[in-house]
């Protein structure tokens, strides 16, 4: 299978224990081109855990996981190079310029410097944050930095995005401009994107959702589909069906 003919990301049977403890078990997932599947599950639930793996920060105990075609385990940098990530946690040096966080990010991944300063004015024009270019990242929003960081994460342009709770701490405006520029991404890109959280009111336009809790695949499937299958007329009533002790 070549790389343009691959799916997107292609995770089977992963499990991981610390300790003795499972932490996920055996979960199969994929992303294809263009999508964008809701990782949904409480505190604990795994999500956490399966970022890692998919990041390539630990290895799973058992299964495989493929980024376009390339296995994690045995080829990780050419895996994780079609790969982009909005981490929960703030990663921006506050004391650095936005162009300063954004071609160290560039030079990282080789690009040469004429392509990387074309690409950052376009991406950041794309985010309506080209007055800020040179201004440091501590003098911006909470909204704005989450912008400049998911500028950040496609300047090589990956062909998966894992947004690991990134909303946590915006203001609802903040939050709907990031959704939106996401699913602007997906349709003008291709970008499959897997977007934990454990907001439901974040996986309404999603076109899979997934559900954890205990490490273990709950479902998987359409939202309509969450819906009949646990007999609930909201989201919030579905997934605490699911998950409740």
């Amino acid at each position: 299978m070549t790389t343009s003919e691959a799916l997107p990301l292609q995770a089977s049977c992963v499990s991981k224990s610390y300790q003795g403890h499972p932490a996920l078990r055996e979960l199969s997932l994929t992303l294809r081109r263009g999508e964008r599947v809701a990782l949904l599950g409480p505190n604990g639930a795994g999500k956490s855990t399966l970022l890692q793996l998919l990041t390539g920060l630990f290895v799973p105990d058992t299964g495989e996981i493929r980024i376009m075609g390339h296995d994690l385990r045995h080829a990780a940098p050419q895996a994780l190079a079609h790969l982009g990530v909005v981490f929960q946690q703030p990663a921006l040096d506050l004391d650095l310029s936005v162009r300063a966080n954004l071609r160290f990010h560039t030079d990282l991944h080789g690009l040469p410097r004429h392509l990387a300063d074309a690409r950052i004015e376009e991406d950041l024009a794309r985010m309506g944050l080209t007055e800020h270019l040179d201004k440091t990242c501590r003098t911006l929003s909470g909204g704005n930095r989450r912008k400049i960081e998911l500028v950040r994460a496609l300047l090589h342009r990956p062909a998966v995005l894992l947004m690991d709770e990134a909303t946590v701490g915006l203001d609802p405006a903040s939050r709907v401009q990031l959704l939106q520029a996401v699913e602007a991404l997906q349709r003008e890109r291709g970008v499959a994107t897997l977007w934990a959280t454990h907001l439901v009111e974040e996986v309404e336009h999603a076109q899979r959702v997934v559900v954890l809790h205990k490490g273990q695949l709950r479902h998987e499937g359409p939202v309509s589909s969450l819906l009949s299958e646990t007999g609930q007329t909201t989201l919030q009533a579905a997934f605490l069906s699911l998950t409740r002790a």
